[in-house]
């Protein structure tokens, strides 16, 4: 994490509001840290207020462990629910595949790594604003290139079908790198010079099947049932090495990574449960909560525990046995209050 010039005199810290959203197991507002840690309200929000931090300050934490080269990089993106917010920044409307429909909330772009011995943690992000114009392919194609001037070499880089468009894929294959993206069923494809037909039409072996995509080239076709529901996809590799149904499997199992990224940074990490309003404290939230996450994975990597939802569990269950452990105080009435009391029963 980025150094300071001179000791901080803040009562809230990063450290102790990242410690705050993996241990609060209700609301995770600066009135509740302010509860329970006894500072002011007014210093969590002045920490909100006051820090900037960037995607390169996550990355710098989560490449300590892990190993930059030869993964599997993933791409996608979630709708942070706020169904309720009528002015807060960076909330506008989004097509959420959760609601099957466009939501209120906030969307969040994410770059998850899952390194060659199975370590895995988030090493970009992006936050949607429309502001800017940008589309969610535009943001993805920032995120790419830095990541690989940090130092990051994948073998692969995979997606859903939002982000299989050709400029992606062209790029991603002037980088010489691997990828493994979801392609619509009507995505045309080629098996002999000059036919081309819908992915939708064709015979797929298990092993896959060799075509011409549109646009683009040579790549392996692959489908796979889920939910009762076909789904294709294209893998390729630059040095036009064969690609086994094995390989398919293992690339997809590892993409699988950055879905359950989404779901534990909302139910463990509170990325979604937040009260300020204005742009620098909703994006330092965010930061938090996934840096959280990323902290969460260290602990894990160092075999601290085994899953992150057994060790909020823990947490919960300490916390209900401190409180049975603790007499309650002793409550005194005085003559009014019992008078009170006895006329309300």
């Amino acid at each position: 994490m980025r150094s300071t010039t001179r000791p901080t005199t803040a009562k809230c810290t990063l450290p102790q509001y990242m410690g705050f959203l993996i241990s609060e197991p209700k609301s995770s507002t600066c009135t509740r840290l302010a509860e329970v840690t006894g500072i002011s309200h007014d210093s969590v929000n002045r920490f909100l207020q006051r820090e900037n931090y960037q995607p390169k300050d996550m990355f710098d934490e989560a490449a300590q462990n892990l190993c930059l080269v030869g993964g599997t990089l993933s791409v996608d993106d979630t709708v942070l629910d706020k169904p309720y917010s009528n002015s807060v920044a960076l909330v506008s409307h989004f097509w959420s595949g959760k609601h099957h429909r466009a939501v209120k909330g906030i969307n969040l772009v994410t770059l998850y790594y899952t390194d060659p011995a199975g370590r895995h943690m988030p090493v970009n992000f992006r936050i949607c604003d429309k502001s800017e114009g940008k589309t969610k392919n535009d943001y993805f194609l920032e995120m790419l290139s830095e990541v690989l001037a940090w130092g990051l070499k994948p073998a692969y880089v995979t997606g859903d079908s939002w982000y299989s468009c050709v400029k992606n894929l062209k790029t991603i294959k002037n980088h010489q790198t691997g990828f493994m993206f979801a392609v619509e069923k009507n995505r045309t494809v080629s098996l002999e010079k000059g036919h081309w037909q819908q992915v939708q039409a064709l015979e797929v072996p298990d092993d896959g099947l060799d075509v011409w995509l549109k646009d683009f080239g040579k790549v392996r076709l692959f489908r796979t049932m889920l939910k009762d529901q076909r789904r294709h996809y294209v893998v390729y590799l630059p040095e036009d090495v064969p690609v086994q149904r094995d390989d398919f499997i293992l690339i997809h199992d590892q993409h699988w990574q950055i879905e359950q990224f989404h779901r534990a940074i909302k139910q463990v990490c509170h990325i979604e449960h937040f009260q300020v309003r204005n742009e620098r404290p909703v994006r330092n939230h965010i930061f938090s909560s996934i840096l959280s996450f990323v902290y969460l994975q260290k602990m894990q990597i160092a075999q601290e525990f085994t899953n992150i939802y057994q060790h909020q569990r823990k947490l919960l269950g300490a916390v209900h046995l401190l409180r049975r452990s603790t007499p309650a105080k002793p409550t005194t009435l005085t003559t009014e209050s019992k008078e009170k009391r006895a006329v309300s029963w």
